[in-house]
């Protein structure tokens, strides 16, 4: 498997050789609030595996972890701990350009998932932005 992937406006490229060792939709609150979003889906892999073209900068986010991003257009992009994950990348999967190839195989961290995300089935849903 080839994945392929970039930020909002293009300037940093990546490409994942070879099958991640999972993807998790992640409901942490560091992670929300890194990314401004409810939870953050990562695939993670073999460093090794992933060729980055561009220079994404660093955020030093905890102690040991950094969170990479595009300088640019801001799009979080990569997370590293060599302290816990030595030698592993994770990738936001959301920023694959097509994230339908890598569908995710757990939720992680639900204790801090926010309650109504528990509940989106029961929320109206419409094919694009409803008008009125």
């Amino acid at each position: 498997m080839t994945l392929k992937g970039q930020c909002h406006c293009g300037a940093i490229r990546y490409e994942i050789t070879g099958d991640p060792m999972h993807h998790a939709l992640c409901h942490c609150s560091d992670c929300r609030k890194h990314a401004g979003a409810p939870m953050v889906g990562w695939a993670m892999a073999m460093a090794d595996q992933v060729r980055i073209e561009g220079s994404p900068r660093t955020y030093a986010s905890s102690e040991h972890g950094r969170r990479l991003f595009c300088g640019d257009c801001g799009t979080s992009l990569f997370y590293i701990n060599e302290q816990v994950l030595p030698g592993i990348i994770d990738v936001q999967s959301g920023t694959l350009d097509d994230p339908e190839q890598l569908p995710p195989g757990a939720q992680i961290q639900v204790a801090e998932r926010l309650d109504w995300m528990t509940k989106l089935d029961t929320l109206p849903s419409f094919a694009r932005f409803p008008e009125g």
